[in-house]
């Protein structure tokens, strides 16, 4: 089984400011190097630009994050797993996952992003701030463009290679799930609710929290699962769950309830 997360809005810089910089040959799917070079030169170019903030859709109180932007290339790389942090990433509480779980999340646990497109759980990156839905054209004219489309042909073959036959449990928020979709029989999308008084509603914060909850579950079972059913059997031991087949392009839907 394969585990889809989106990014973290939040970077947090590596502690070490002489840890090794970012070096693309290493991370995993290495058939899309050629275009993470191509991001990653934009978004400096475009940061280092008088319209930054509108192009990349940030907030006055972010622009120290993007003029950080501007040294990507020799900024300190930590894993991703210690640089995307939030409400996911702290209820998976990946630096407490033993030897056995922390080596299964580097095989099995694929972050997306709008620089990198997709990466490993132990892939080294820098904090940046860019999200998937900037269009990512410098001035000159030469670059990426709009992020979703750009990633979505880049990665659709290396990522139909890596997921084969298994099971994608999809934890990813829809901006980034456009960028790339495995087959829907595949796929099982997670969905969190709160329900009170009989109405079920979505609240963000706590479905980010419910996912990486259930991704800190799925990695630390003592059996790998490897099916809806397995996930689902998993999921039961924490929430009331409910699971929707997969019909026609809708893939498994399993929907994790809270009651109030």
């Amino acid at each position: 089984m394969l585990i889809f997360l989106p990014p973290s809005e939040g970077k947090t810089a590596p502690r070490d400011e002489h840890a090794a910089p970012l070096d693309l040959t290493s991370m995993a799917l290495p058939e899309v190097e050629e275009q993470r070079r191509a991001a990653v030169d934009a978004l400096i170019r475009i940061s280092r630009q008088d319209d930054a903030q509108q192009v990349l859709k940030v907030g006055a109180r972010v622009m120290e994050e993007v003029e950080q932007n501007r040294r990507l290339w020799e900024a300190p790389a930590a894993p991703a797993h210690e640089v995307y942090t939030g409400v996911l990433f702290d209820a998976l509480d990946a630096s407490a996952l033993p030897a056995a779980a922390s080596a299964r999340a580097a095989e099995q646990v694929l972050v997306f992003s709008g620089l990198f497109g997709a990466t490993s759980f132990a892939d080294r990156i820098p904090a940046y701030r860019l999200s998937m839905g900037v269009d990512l054209s410098p001035a000159d004219g030469e670059g990426p463009g709009k992020l979703g489309g750009y990633w979505r042909r880049a990665l659709a073959e290396p990522l139909r290679r890596r997921v084969g036959d298994q099971l994608v449990l999809d934890c990813r928020s829809a901006g980034y799930a456009a960028a790339f979709r495995p087959e829907p029989d595949q796929t099982l999308v997670v969905n969190s609710f709160t329900e009170r008084a009989g109405e079920r509603k979505v609240v963000t914060h706590f479905a980010k929290h419910a996912r990486g909850v259930l991704t800190g579950m799925a990695l630390r079972a003592e059996q790998e699962p490897r099916t809806v059913d397995d996930v689902a059997q998993l999921a039961a031991a924490r929430w009331e769950v409910e699971v929707r087949p997969a019909t026609g392009r809708t893939p498994h839907q399993l929907d994790l309830i809270e009651r109030g």
